[in-house]
């Protein structure tokens, strides 16, 4: 009797957890079962494996073959277990080695001719691979993915013939690790080539000023205006001016587009995820889900940002799964039989106009909507989640000679972008962390306040109503609006700005 181990993994949400294929020969009638809560795509692996093994001209053991995937109580689905699979019947038979394989780990596709095929989700696999401190075995065509892992030593191979060469020590290991520091020089960043330039947008002061403060802080956004007065391009502009990705901020990001539906592309790597989903868009589309649960929108625009144009427009339940990631910075989706749990601490930026029609104190003067069919329209967003968005900005009409006039004056994303990343600096200095991001400690130790501010502060609280949530994030608002002015401490003024940015919390009165 014959018994081989071969270690990979498999993919539970954003995590790889280790699986153990053991591989068993045993006399009796030549079969080939495979035991350890196997999904239909992995039982069908046998087939290929077989037809791999006959074409790349190795000996199919006339044998009992059983394998093993443990632990037996993990679910194991994909094609990602051909390759080991294969590698465990030639050890356990003795065609390769078996003292070399423990150093490994192996994960891919077979076609029938041997050769590997890509496969999603090798980003988490790697990272835990390299924590196992073994060599990862993969696909050629993952290669260039799996070397964003520093630290790790990966053997990409085109065909199963090359991955025993090279276990049977025909052919040397090379180490693949060239396409990262490549990624790092032809693609350091967003900000090198921004596309869509803040200088674009014509006039709106106040509501560039809102971006601003919000992509230096990390706060989440909501812009108000009739159609056509730029808060959609206001939006695609947040991206160009955010502080640059930390190599672990892109790595969480990248490792959630692998396990995605549309995959990872290395020319993404270490740009901001903008994403929109249109209004039509499910709860599950925008949290995750599934019988298999797989990432949503939230998920997916994870150290980005998530812009959701017509907001009213969404549909309410959809709207009230946003609240509880908004607050965490995670998604736990929970099914009859397994949980997945995906990162989603994204930025959320948010248009809707001000009324059913658009135009609610437009000059035009177009607006026909009743006090009651526009507070019918902003009660489709409720008071729980308006309260969890720290600014409220108001976009008006800019006037036609603002448009044809020259936008020369305008500043640059570049421009912006400076005075963004020094105020971020020093969040990161004080409390480690964007102060969209800080807790009840955080608040009551970096923004004190002198007695006047504090007296402004509780005013506005009284006067408006508002809840202690906001009280909170009118203080993080605040302590941005004083790293952008290189202030250490929070004045009056800070104050009164960061009151002005809640628009939503007067009432819902004509602009």
């Amino acid at each position: 009797m014959s018994l081989a181990t071969v270690y990979s993994r498999a993919q539970v949400g954003i995590n790889a957890p280790q699986v153990t294929i053991e591989v068993h020969l045993s006399n009796g009638l030549p079969s080939l079962s495979i035991v350890g809560l196997a999904d239909v795509e992995v039982k069908e692996s046998k087939d290929r494996v077989r037809a791999a093994l006959i074409n790349s001209h190795f000996d199919f053991p006339a044998r009992r073959i059983t394998i093993n995937l443990a632990p037996a109580d993990l679910p194991k689905e994909g094609s990602r277990f051909d390759l080991p699979i294969a590698i465990g019947i030639l050890a356990a038979s003795g065609q390769i080695p078996l003292d070399k394989i423990n150093k490994f780990e192996f994960i891919g596709e077979l076609a029938l001719s041997g050769e590997l095929r890509e496969i999603r989700g090798v980003l988490p696999a790697a990272v835990q691979c390299r924590d196992q401190k073994r060599k990862l075995v993969l696909p050629q065509h993952n290669a260039d993915e799996a070397t964003l892992v520093s630290k790790l030593e990966i053997v990409p191979c085109s065909h199963l013939l090359e991955v025993c060469a090279k276990l049977n020590g025909q052919q040397d290991f090379i180490p693949h690790n060239l396409a990262h520091a490549a990624t790092n020089e032809k693609n350091p960043g967003l900000h090198d080539s921004v596309i869509d330039d803040l200088s674009d947008v014509v006039g709106q002061r106040h509501a560039k000023r809102a971006i601003e403060i919000a992509a230096a802080g990390g706060h989440n956004l909501i812009l108000l205006g009739p159609p056509g007065t730029g808060k959609t391009m206001l939006a695609t502009r947040l991206p160009g001016i955010l502080p640059s990705m930390t190599e672990d901020e892109a790595l969480e990001s990248a490792a959630i587009q692998s396990i995605s539906a549309q995959g990872f592309k290395l020319i993404n790597w270490k740009k901001r995820v903008f994403r929109a989903p249109h209004h039509t868009a499910s709860g599950v589309a925008l949290v995750g889900g599934g019988s298999h649960p797989q990432p949503g929108e939230i998920s997916l625009a994870h150290n980005g940002v998530l812009f959701l144009d017509e907001l009213p427009e969404f549909d309410r339940r959809v709207l009230e799964v946003l609240r509880e990631p908004l607050e965490s910075g995670r998604i736990v989706i929970s099914r009859a039989t397994r949980q997945a749990e995906f990162p989603a601490r994204f930025q959320l930026i948010a248009a809707m106009n001000p009324c059913p029609c658009g135009y609610l104190s437009h000059p035009n003067g177009r607006c026909h909507c009743s006090a009651d069919q526009v507070q019918r329209y902003r009660s489709r967003i409720s008071g729980p989640l308006l309260d969890r968005i720290d600014m409220h900005i108001e976009v008006p009409p800019v006037p036609l000679k603002d448009i044809q006039a020259s936008a020369t004056t305008e500043e640059s994303s570049h421009m912006v972008r400076e005075r963004v990343v020094k105020a971020h600096h020093r969040q990161l200095q004080r409390n480690k962390h964007a102060n969209a991001q800080m807790n009840t400690q955080d608040i009551k130790r970096f923004c004190q306040l002198d007695k006047s501010a504090a007296a402004l502060l509780e005013q506005a609280v009284t006067r408006l109503g508002l809840s202690a949530r906001s009280h909170n994030r009118i203080l993080k608002v605040a302590r941005t609006i004083a790293d952008l002015n290189d202030e250490e401490n929070i004045s009056n003024a800070h104050i009164s700005e960061a009151i002005g940015y809640r628009r939503l919390d007067r009432g819902f009165t004509s602009f």
